[in-house]
C-alpha cells in the first residue's frame, strides 16, 4: 500500500470525528506509525492522532510525540537552504553562468541534494527524514562556505513555534486525552 493509500484511510477513519483537513503520517523514534488528523478550519479546527491501527491514541505522550515530530519535520522542509531551494538553485546557476566561481559544482550538488532530502509531501515525520535535511543542509552550508550552521539555529529558534504546535494540538482534541495518572 502507498503512502497515498494509507493517509487516505486515515482520513477515512477520522472522518467520522468531522471532517477532514489533512492527514500527516508519522513515525516518532519510539517506534510504529501514527498518523496527525486535522479536522475541521481555522478556529473550529481540532486535532485527532491515530495509532497504526487507526484506532485514537488517548494516551498524552503518544498524542505530544506525533505533534512534535510532524512539526519539527514540517519546520525542517520549510527552513531548509533559505525556506526556497529552487530559488536558491537557479542562482547557484545564474552564478555558474555569470561568475564561474570556485567551489559552484559542489555547491549545486549539495542544494540538489537537499531538495532531494526534503523531498515533495506526502511524506513519513520521523527522526530520519529530520536527520537526512539536517545533513543534507550542512553540506550545502560548508558548500557555500559556511560555518554558522543557520539551519541548526533556525531549528533551535523554532522552538517556541513547536511547543505552540503542540499545545494547540493538546487544547483542541477531538477525542480526549488519558492523564498519565489514568494510564498507570
Amino acid at each position: 500500500m502507498t503512502l497515498q493509500e494509507e493517509l487516505e484511510r486515515a482520513a477515512a477513519a477520522a472522518s467520522g470525528h468531522g471532517p477532514v483537513a489533512a492527514v500527516l503520517a508519522a513515525e516518532p523514534g519510539s517506534g510504529g506509525r501514527g498518523y496527525l488528523v486535522a479536522l475541521g478550519v481555522d478556529d473550529s479546527r481540532t486535532w485527532l492522532v491515530l495509532d497504526a491501527d487507526l484506532a485514537p491514541v488517548s494516551a498524552r505522550e503518544r498524542i505530544r510525540e506525533v505533534a512534535s515530530i510532524v512539526v519539527l519535520c514540517e519546520l525542517a522542509g520549510e527552513l531548509a537552504g533559505g525556506g526556497d531551494l529552487e530559488e536558491l538553485r537557479a542562482q547557484l546557476a545564474r552564478l555558474r553562468v555569470t561568475e564561474q566561481p570556485a567551489g559552484i559544482d559542489e555547491a549545486e550538488s549539495a542544494a540538489l541534494e537537499l531538495e532531494h532530502a526534503v523531498g515533495v509531501a506526502p511524506r513519513i515525520a520521523s527522526p530520519a527524514y529530520l536527520d537526512a535535511v539536517a545533513e543534507a543542509a550542512r553540506r550545502l552550508e560548508e558548500a557555500l562556505g559556511g560555518n554558522d550552521a543557520p539551519f541548526a539555529q533556525a531549528i533551535a529558534a523554532a522552538t517556541g513555534t513547536v511547543e505552540a504546535f503542540i499545545a494547540d494540538v493538546e487544547g483542541a482534541l477531538a477525542a480526549p486525552a488519558a492523564s498519565a495518572d489514568r494510564l498507570s
